[in-house]
Formats: structure tokens, sequence, C-alpha cells
């Protein structure tokens, strides 16, 4: 192979390289267009590589994925009616029942462990009660839903301070 010969080699294989390069940053380019929501040279907003992002989601469908993510209600001292500020909760775990009729749960009604035995099964039972009524009166199916008590059988923790006992007077809600 003669000297010019070898240059001409030597620039095709620079041209050859530099056009590489150019094609894979442009292609960067389109994707973070696309990522970002830009359109691509096509005039297309479409995806090139066959997969499609889902849309984003509402407001309304992110509160009731972190609500439905909420599944121990907690509850004051030798009282079985569920706070307040869980009403919104318990309204979103109703309307998913509701639109998902093969969905079944098992509300699991515990107590701490000061009363007797027989009390505080019978007080876990009330709690478990009060949230089936109130899931039953915003859409969901009696059918779907299980009630149990531990009483104080099953504490979240140990210990005889409020904090311990503030964690075992609960209702969870369990997928069956």
């Amino acid at each position: 192979m003669g000297t010019q010969s070898y240059s001409i080699f030597k620039a095709a294989l620079l041209v050859f390289s530099l056009a590489l390069f150019a094609a894979c940053s442009s292609t960067e380019d389109v994707d973070d267009q696309q990522s970002a929501g830009g359109e691509s040279d096509t005039g297309s907003s479409a995806q090139t590589s066959g997969t499609s992002e889902p849309p984003p989601l509402t407001a309304e469908e992110i509160a009731m994925q972190e609500a439905l993510r909420t599944t121990i209600f907690y509850f004051d001292f030798d009282i079985a009616e569920f706070k307040a500020e869980d009403r919104d909760t318990l309204t979103y775990h109703a309307r998913d029942l509701a639109g998902n009729p093969d969905r079944r749960i098992r509300l699991e009604g515990h107590a701490d462990e000061r009363g007797t035995r027989e009390y505080n099964l019978a007080l876990g039972e009330r709690r478990a009660n009060g949230i089936l009524n109130y899931l039953i009166v915003n859409g969901a199916s009696r059918a779907q839903i299980e009630v149990v008590s531990y009483g104080e059988e099953r504490p979240a923790e140990t210990g005889t301070n409020e904090t311990a006992y503030a964690a075992n007077r609960r209702v969870e809600i369990v997928g069956r």
C-alpha cells in the first residue's frame, strides 16, 4: 500500500468515525427530547423504541395509591371508633373494594394488654366492625370483608409503656 493510498484510507476512516459519532449524538438528542416531552425530528411525539409510557397519574389517583398503602389504623385507649383523620383513607379503601368486586380483605382487630382477655377480644372486634361498617356504607360489599379479633394476643410491640400500648391498639387491613 502506497503512502497516498494509506492517507486516503486514514481520511476515509476518520470521516466514517465522525459520521458514526454524529449519528450516536443525534440519537441521544432525540431520546433526550422525547423523555423531556419534546418532539423528535420526524415531527411525531411517539417513541421509537416501541414502548409507550403510561399517562401521568392524576392527583386523585396519586391520593388513592397513597391511601391504599395505609393498612393500619390506630385507636385511642378503650375506644372502638376510628379517628376522624382516617375517614378519607378508609373511603379510598371502600372505593377500591367497590371497583374490584373480586378483591377480598380481612380486618384484624387488636387491643393493648390492659383489660381482660375477653374484654380485649370484644374491643378488637368492635374496632374492626366499625371499619367494616364504614367500608360497606361507602361502597364495599360485605362478602369482600372478613372480620377477626386477636385482642391482645398479637402485639405489634411488646412493653408496658404508652408507646407500645398505642402501637397495639389497631385494626389492620390484610389482603386475602
